[in-house]
């Protein structure tokens, strides 16, 4: 579905509109400042409450709690949107909609149906492909050429809504998780203006998601950063990417009776074969299952990130030696 042009109408109703918003990581910050910026009331921000970060676990406000704060918009984290007073305060609101972008708790029916044109939703997948949890790292490890946002009307399924608006973004063959998150985010924030404007007009009318092509994008896991030497290089070069910044990708290597976890950052497949695993170069390069993998930035645990020539000074891989393939649990 093509993105709408032109200026946007209004409907019946009073403008700006009387909204709530509801997210909790980075991805969602622009869409929520776009919000403010086109004029929109934002009576209420829900996100998820504090967690602990860092190497003092000090309680830390989520980015977008943080933003919120900053503004002077009323804050609320609730560790749940089922009880009975939580859904008599948020109906009482008197919302025209709820902007939803990666909050992270379910909306529950009676949440869903209280504003006037419902709970809209921000998503960062072309629905239905990558419904569900990790979109963008799905998209990169699965070697799709594109991603893209989604503005949709929200049901109780899992990102099953009918759609408002569609825009697609090229994935590059260098593209990596954080780089698309980031451009993601920005067009989500100029798309729900223009969705939410096309809805209180009535010029967007929500259209079903089609029944073929759908796919879901379950968590990540830590252990899927694992580089499994046996795998072909295009496929280590996508893991790579598509856990950058996290989980990260990573192999591990012998020191003495121990091991090492080593972060690969970023890396480039190469067409040079050898054995799965074997060091070819110093580079370094790493043979794999078909092609290889030139290592370009990595980081050893607990240290800074690094480029390759400036690991090597300080971390021997000798040529000819190998890595251990192999999935093995992490």
């Amino acid at each position: 579905m093509a993105s709408s042009t032109g200026a946007p109408t209004t409907g019946d109703s009073a403008y700006p509109l009387r909204l709530a918003f509801m997210g909790t990581p980075d991805f969602a910050v622009p869409a929520l400042q776009a919000l403010a910026d086109a004029g929109h009331e934002i009576v209420a921000v829900y996100t998820q409450p504090p967690r602990p970060a860092g190497r003092g676990q000090k309680a830390r406000p989520s980015p977008v709690q943080a933003l919120a704060e900053r503004a002077g918009w009323p804050v609320r984290t609730p560790k749940s949107l089922k009880t009975a007073e939580e859904r008599q305060a948020f109906a009482g609101l008197a919302l025209d909609a709820a902007v939803v972008a990666a909050y992270g708790l379910i909306l529950p029916a009676a949440i869903l149906a209280a504003p006037r044109l419902g709970c809209l939703n921000v998503h960062a997948s072309l629905l239905p492909r990558w419904r569900g949890a990790a979109p963008i790292q799905r998209a990169i490890l699965a070697g799709d050429r594109s991603s893209g946002i989604t503005i949709m009307q929200m049901d109780e399924g899992l990102d099953t809504g009918a759609v408002l608006l569609q825009e697609s973004l090229p994935i590059e063959p260098d593209t990596n998780a954080q780089q698309l998150h980031d451009a993601l985010a920005d067009l989500g924030g100029r798309l729900i203006v223009e969705g939410l404007e096309g809805s209180n007009s009535g010029r967007l009318l929500p259209q079903p998601q089609p029944e073929l092509g759908v796919t879901y994008a379950a968590k990540l896991e830590k252990g899927e950063g694992r580089l499994d030497w046996a795998e072909s290089a295009a496929e280590l070069d996508r893991r790579v990417r598509a856990f950058t910044p996290w989980p990260g990708a990573f192999f591990e290597v012998a020191q003495g009776d121990k091991s090492e976890r080593i972060k690969v950052l970023a890396a480039e497949p190469l067409p040079q074969g050898g054995m799965p695993g074997e060091i070819l170069d110093q580079a370094p390069t790493v043979a794999c299952g078909a092609g290889s993998l030139r290592l370009q930035r990595l980081q050893r645990a607990g240290r800074a990130a690094m480029t390759a020539e400036e690991f090597l000074r300080g971390f021997a891989l000798a040529t000819g030696s190998r890595l251990p393939s192999g999935r093995a649990p992490s």
